[in-house]
This record gives C-alpha cells, structure tokens and sequence, in this order.
C-alpha cells in the first residue's frame, strides 16, 4: 500500500461515483473523489432532479383548470419564472451540500478540480498540477448534451442544461429531439404558459417505447397545445429580433424565443487521458468494460453514462456499488440489467418495465397482449379530456408478465412496484390473484381478464 497515495480514486463526482466512493471507504479503502464542476454530477445538478421540481410547477396549471369541476373557484392565477428557478437552486445547493458531508462522513476526500490520467496508476489534478498515485482509478464522468450536426446558427441553441438556468421563461420555444428529455422540458415549458413546438427527425416519439405509448403519448401532448413535428430536422437558425427564426427541412420555418436540442447524450470521455492509459472506447464511443465494470487498462474501471449501458441514475448507483464490492469487499457482483423500471416524466407520466409489444412477438413465439384504455376518474368531474393507457406484454407459453406500460396520472410509481413483481417472475395469473385496491388506476393492472391480442409464430422448417 506505501507505493500509493490512495486506494482509489474517483473521477467525477455523480451518483455512480458518489455510490462506490462511500462503500469502498466503508470496506476500509482511503478514497479520493476528483469533481470539477459540482458534488452530485448531472442527475442531482442539471438533471433529474431539478427537472422533477420543474414538472411539479408545471403541472399545478393543469391543477387550476380542473379545480373548478370540483366546487372550487380559483382566482385567475399567476407564474413566476424567477421564483421557480430561485427555489430550485436553493434546492439543489442543499442536496450538494448534502451529498458533500455524506462522503465526509465516510472518510472519502473531495478536490474540486479536473482530473487527467497519466498512466493506470496515477492521476494528474489540474489545479495545483499535483499527480497522485492510486491503487485503482474509477471513471464515472457521466454523459453531456449532444448537439448533433454543426448547422448554421447552432451557437443560438440551448441544451437542458441551459434551460435549468434561463433568465425568463420563453413565451415560445422550439425543441428538437423526441426522447424523454425533450418529452420532458415540451410539457414543462407546457404547463408553465409556454407555446411549444417539437420537432423530430422519425415517424413519431420516443423510438424504443412500446408503439401504443408512443401513439397514446404524443395524442395527449397534441390535446394539451404541444404542436410535434414528426419526418423533420432543423436545418438553421437565424436571429431574428428578440427571437429566433428556425428553418426545417421539411420546408418552412418557425419563430421562437428559444431553440433547444434534446437529441441525446454523448459519453463524457474527452481530455481524460484514456488513451494515454490504455483504456479503450466501444464503437459508440463509450468507455468499453466487462461485466464487472472493468475496463481494458489494469486497475481501472468505470461506472454510469460514461460507459453508454443504461443512462439512468439508478443504473450508475447499482453499478457504483457492484465495483466496490467486487474490489474492495471481496464479493465479486455483476450487474443485472434485465427488468430495469423507468419514467418518462411528460404530460401524462408513462411507466415502463421489461419488454415493448414488438420486441416479444419478435422474440417469442406466443404472445398475449392485455390493454386498457380509460378515462381516470378525476377527470369525470374536472372535465379535462384525457385516457390512461394500461398494457401488460405477456409470454403466451408460460404466462409470465414480461412487459408493463402504464401512460398516466402517477406512472412513474406504479411501475416501481410492477417492477419488484416482475423481477420475481411474476405470471399473469399472479396478477389476476392480487386484490385490487378500489377505486385507483392501478386497480386496472389486475382487473384485465381476457387479452386483446394473441400471437402466435408459425414453426418454421
């Protein structure tokens, strides 16, 4: 141990390394985590969380509007962009300050400063120029906007991470992209009052998702004003005024007050010195491990959204804490990436877990589908014009549920549970012998008897 200055060190200070930092200490390891920006990396600072804040606020107009239904007589309310934004970062401070003494706590050093890599055993820390000697190093230096083809104007668009920090709310904005982050920001900026206008290069949003979500989600943005633009890029945008001027190449162009492009996230891999150390890039341009997070240089492994798995917090947490206990508390822990739940925080929510419609019935060769789609009881009475969609994905040979979508009112925490169920091998017919809780949404999940669809793949020859 006298050849190094630490066990481990910590290049970036997210959730993933955050995680592996703390356990690793608390196996008894001398830790330093290296964070050049701020303690809590993107999801806790310009990410999922303050995001989360954003959807609240966005959603109590909707709250407003529907309150009358109910007896209440609201007086014409009134947002303010600056207060909103002024209570998030207080927010956000506190949770650093709050991820900051959770890895004092644990014994773990912090230095604020970029850190390069001089070789598998040495880190060069850019502020003082100091090298220090590690046993092991972990990269966890997550994902950054990407801004996708260098068009004309392209200095004028924002990313989400500028839209955590405008100086007023946009009367109208213009986003690119149709993943969850632009699902995202289009029912906040939304809900908030702003005109929306999203544009994207397929058929229709959210490639990956199941195609009834996609269908059943981009109908209930278009009913709440979102305008989506589906088979179209931006091609150029042009100061125009206080605004801007963007031009599509499906022809014609828009106005707007922002332009933002949310068309995915890029492995944060540049001027670290991977190369240097010998660590290798997968084709897609994230650091290339093994099942233990490992990469191809000895002593160095690496964690979260700089390795393009899975680009989820939680995700990055699991695999943080499978490194320290395969490293330093002798149990080595690999990863299981099947049945991973996740949200989609837009307007409506939507829940997922396990495998879309197409996938099985590419997969297997019998397939159950069972659907509902409904009006939520609040809105009976508030009047607003709006459906859940339930669906379960199930493997029509041994009854075993493989898929959940659910695209409503509290998705995001049905799906957690659906998720525990899953990963216990849950049937179908598990789900018909659960009681249902009455009157709730999620009471439909258990209350489909018979199945929509059935699929079955002829045998081939």
């Amino acid at each position: 141990m006298a050849d190094f200055d630490v066990d481990l060190f910590v290049i970036g200070g997210g959730s993933g390394g955050v995680r592996a930092a703390r356990i690793a200490a608390g196996y008894g390891a001398r830790v330093m985590v290296a964070e050049e920006y701020r303690v809590g990396g993107t999801c806790v600072i310009r990410g999922c969380v303050p995001k989360k804040l954003l959807v609240y606020a966005s959603r109590f107009s909707h709250d407003f509007e529907e309150a009358a239904g109910f007896g209440w007589s609201v007086p014409e309310p009134s947002f303010d962009w600056p207060t909103l934004i002024a209570n998030k970062d207080r927010e956000i401070a506190r949770l650093e300050n709050v991820y900051t003494a959770n890895l004092e706590k644990a014994g773990v050093e912090i230095v604020k400063t970029r850190a390069v890599l001089e070789n598998p055993n040495a880190v060069r820390l850019m502020s003082t120029g100091a090298k220090v000697r590690a046993r092991y190093v972990l990269i966890s230096t997550g994902a950054a906007p990407n801004h996708g083809a260098d068009i004309a104007g392209l200095p004028h668009v924002i990313s989400s991470n500028e839209a955590f920090h405008l100086p007023e709310l946009p009367r109208r904005i213009v986003i690119q992209g149709g993943g969850y982050i632009a699902m995202e920001f289009a029912a906040i900026f939304e809900g908030l009052g702003s005109e929306v206008v999203v544009v994207y290069r397929g058929e229709n949003i959210l490639r990956g998702f199941d195609d009834d979500v996609r269908a059943h989600l981009r109908g209930e943005m278009e009913s709440r004003g979102v305008k989506i633009i589906t088979n179209a890029l931006v091609t150029s945008v042009d100061k125009a005024g206080n605004g801007y001027r963007v031009h599509l190449s499906s022809g014609g162009s828009l106005e707007a007050d922002r332009v933002m492009f949310a068309v995915g996230r890029h492995p944060n891999v540049g001027g670290m010195g991977l190369e240097t150390a010998g660590v290798k890039l997968t084709a897609d341009g994230g650091i290339a491990v093994d099942e233990y997070s490992r990469t191809s240089a000895p002593n160095i492994y690496a964690v979260g959204d700089v390795t393009n798995r899975i680009h989820l917090t939680p995700v990055a947490i699991r695999e943080g804490h499978a490194f320290a206990d395969t490293v330093f508390g002798g149990k080595p822990t690999m990863v299981d990436y099947t049945e991973v739940p996740t949200a989609v925080f837009s307007e409506p929510e939507i829940g997922m877990v396990g495998l879309t419609e197409a996938v099985a019935r590419d997969r297997l060769p019998k397939v159950d589908i069972y659907k509902s789609v409904f009006r939520p009881m609040k809105a009976t009475l508030s009047g607003r014009n709006t459906r859940v969609l339930m669906k379960l994905v199930v493997d029509g040979s041994s009854d075993r549920v493989l898929g959940c979508h659910v695209v409503g009112h509290d998705a995001g925490e049905m799906i957690q549970l659906v998720g525990i169920a899953m990963k216990m091998k849950a049937t179908k017919a598990d789900f018909d012998a659960t009681m249902a809780v009455h009157p709730t949404a999620a009471e439909e999940l258990v209350t489909m008897r018979e199945p929509v669809a059935r699929y079955v793949r002829e045998a081939v020859e």
